[in-house]
């Protein structure tokens, strides 16, 4: 999406209260919709990248999810789709599905309700490049053990501490 592309403005309770575009939605700190999609190979292993230094938000930083901004009018599960293909470079891929969402909110105005799903993605990925850096495919316990060792998006550490106790509950 670019900056240009309009975005929701939504509240406290997910709902809508306007329609800006991106570079507005985001100089201005106003919340809006996100997704974060946990893709996993045939394997189990989940899909780990690096974002491109040209990102906007959370330059260069590590993520254990693909995803972005939802849409003006658009669904989560429509965005969840449309970015997990975009991001992985494939198409075809089965409906994500929807885990749980949460209000991720970092107190420096950075807040915007966050989508959490998960896909199984067999196909061979081609990332795009003007999102992803790096990628590799990691074990739980690969990935556990990368935490401490990289510089993680906090969003997305927050959906991942989320999903833990998603499914510890």
């Amino acid at each position: 999406m670019s900056a240009d592309e309009i975005l929701d403005v939504v509240d406290e309770h997910d709902q809508v209260i306007g329609r800006l575009p991106r570079r507005e939605v985001y100089a201005g700190g106003h919340r809006h919709r996100c997704v974060f999609i946990r893709a996993k190979d045939a394997e189990g292993r989940v899909f780990v990248h690096r974002r491109t230094a040209t990102k906007l938000v959370f330059p260069s930083l590590y993520d254990m999810f693909v995803g972005g901004v939802v849409g003006a009018g658009e669904s989560y599960d429509d965005a969840a789709l449309r970015e997990a293909e975009e991001e992985l470079g494939v198409s075809g891929l089965p409906k994500p599905d929807f885990l749980f969402k949460f209000l991720y909110d970092d107190g420096a105005g950075n807040s915007w309700w966050s989508a959490v799903y998960e896909v199984r993605c067999d196909l061979p990925v081609r990332p795009q490049a003007e999102e992803v850096a790096w990628h590799t495919f990691l074990t739980e316990d690969e990935l556990r053990s990368r935490l401490p060792e990289w510089e993680w998006v906090p969003d997305g550490l927050a959906a991942y501490e989320r999903l833990l106790g998603h499914r510890s509950g």
